[in-house]
């Protein structure tokens, strides 16, 4: 399932990032912390690679993977840098785990700040318009964590209209708009595991079973073109400039 959204998030980096910039900021380290995540792409990218996380725990996990990341415990509410600071932001769902509107916000607020004039956000959040995300996003989430059909708190989000219209707010310009991920990557993960037990592939060639799967979620990516992105994709994504 990592390797999965790693791989969806990489191809989306690799559409939309200039090939070289100086200084990004990655918000969120769970990725790095328990696999490869994002950080590979964005160091054969940027000069200097810099990640907040609130958990210190998943801090310290990230730089035991990767050496070379600069990662701090910070909060997207109040980043510790100075205005301007960075060239590109990535921010891939991080800042749909608030409670309130408001504080999504705030938090876009704080990401424009640390940005230059010029300088680019890549931000995905998850997709509001999708059933799937709408439900657990709603007065069923209670219910449905009770039930362990969602182990973890699911906060405040929106579709691609409403994020359109947050970074418009917080002097962002929107130059492109993508809805991405449109394999559940946990279905996509069961079924795959189901596949390696019934044929063996996990005990005779694990790296070549994960590729095979990569190749099969990967190639329904191809739904982002389809009218019906907007209900089949799990994030919504936007590209945008500081002005």
């Amino acid at each position: 399932m990592r390797t999965h959204s790693d791989a969806v998030n990489i191809k989306l980096l690799r559409q939309w990032l200039a090939p070289r910039f100086a200084r990004v900021l990655k918000t969120d380290l769970f990725d790095e912390a328990v696999g490869g995540g994002l950080y590979p792409e964005l160091a054969s990218r940027a000069e200097t690679v810099v990640g907040v996380d609130i958990s210190g725990i998943v801090v310290g996990a990230a730089v035991r993977r990767h050496p070379a990341l600069v990662a701090e415990v910070a909060s997207v509410l109040a980043l510790p840098f100075a205005p301007g600071s960075f060239d590109v932001v990535v921010s891939n769902s991080s800042l749909d785990h608030f409670e309130s509107r408001t504080t999504l916000r705030a938090s876009i607020a704080d990401l424009a700040r640390v940005l230059r004039r010029g300088g680019e956000l890549v931000i995905t959040l998850d997709n509001r318009t999708n059933p799937v995300i709408a439900a657990r996003t709603s007065v069923l989430a209670t219910p449905l964590r009770r039930l362990g059909v969602v182990p973890y708190y699911v906060g405040v989000t929106c579709g691609a209209r409403g994020l359109v219209a947050l970074l418009g707010q917080n002097g962002f310009e929107v130059v492109e708009v993508a809805l991405i991920m449109h394999c559940p990557p946990q279905l996509a993960a069961h079924l795959a595991a189901r596949r390696c037990d019934r044929v063996g592939e996990a005990r005779v060639g694990e790296v070549g079973a994960e590729r095979r799967h990569l190749r099969r979620v990967l190639a329904l990516e191809a739904m982002g073109r389809w009218p019906t992105r907007h209900v089949t994709g799990h994030f919504v994504a936007a590209r945008a400039v500081r002005l």
